[in-house]
């Protein structure tokens, strides 16, 4: 047992950074390929099972790979990230919790002007006022993408960034991130009870300039997995709230393009790391 123990930890430290994506989407596809043969709604049982043992594989790649490859020592570290509050500054705490506010406003304003729609948002004030409500956007702009930043971030972006440059390992990041979400806009009813509806020629590319964010975030935090779990968290329950409108689509692309461009160009310069440029 301790010998095919020792090789399996063998064979995944040499297929780092690798092997997460093979885990990661292998699990996720296993679970979700019967979603598929069946015309019933996501959130109906049994497909929503399926559907959430294929969402926990973000989670069982970080666990299962950083115990393979760091043991006990790699997780509690991995953990500690999760919990602890003292990486974070006061700036960065302004960053996380105001960034996607004044950002989304100000994309509305800019597509106000250039004709693109007048009327880009429309808030929805039942995300604060309606506790059903409340609690649904919770659980998907906080809790679902925890398990996701536990393993994109905490785990598989600190594989990336030991063999590549920090836009190299965001871009490959961003880019399994993307494969992951793909099916997304193929499960019945999964986008019925939000604002948000994509399509993928637009929103894969945008999922590689939001993790280039997150990078910027990570990496200026001291690899803080809490601080991406908020900005994330964030970026989802501000969108659902303000209600951006579908003809912001694809517009908006442009001004994740041109924020994630400026945080590679921030990254590229010497910065003081307890500072929201620095990363």
């Amino acid at each position: 047992m301790t010998a095919t123990l020792g090789r399996v930890e063998t064979l995944a430290r040499s297929m780092t950074p690798w092997g997460f994506p093979v885990v990661y989407l292998g699990w996720a596809y296993l679970f979700w390929l019967p979603i598929f043969a069946s015309d019933a709604s996501i959130w109906t049982v049994p497909t929503v099972l399926f559907f959430l043992a294929g969402g926990a594989s973000p989670l069982v790649a970080a666990v299962v790979l950083g115990y393979l490859t760091g043991g006990r020592e790699r997780l509690y570290d991995l953990w500690r990230r999760v919990v602890d509050v003292r990486r974070i500054s006061a700036r960065w705490w302004g960053v996380l919790l105001g960034f996607w506010l004044a950002f989304d406003l100000l994309l509305a304003g800019a597509a106000v002007a250039l004709g693109v729609t007048d009327a880009p948002i429309h808030v929805v004030w039942a995300v604060l006022t309606d506790p059903a409500t409340l609690g649904l956007m919770v659980l998907f702009s906080f809790v679902l993408p925890a398990v996701e930043e536990v393993g994109l971030r905490g785990y598989y972006l600190d594989r990336l960034q030991e063999r590549f440059s920090t836009t190299v390992a965001g871009v490959v990041n961003g880019a399994t991130w993307a494969a992951w979400h793909t099916p997304f806009v193929w499960f019945p009813g999964y986008y019925a009870n939000f604002t948000f509806h994509p399509e993928l020629y637009w929103w894969l590319p945008n999922i590689v300039f939001t993790t280039l964010l997150l990078v910027w975030v990570y990496n200026g935090t001291d690899r803080s997995v809490l601080a991406v779990i908020v900005f994330h968290g964030m970026m989802n329950f501000t969108g659902e709230f303000l209600g951006i409108a579908a003809e912001m689509y694809p517009f908006v692309v442009s001004g994740y393009a041109l924020a994630a461009a400026l945080v590679v160009v921030a990254w590229r310069r010497p910065a003081a790391r307890d500072g929201p440029t620095a990363a």
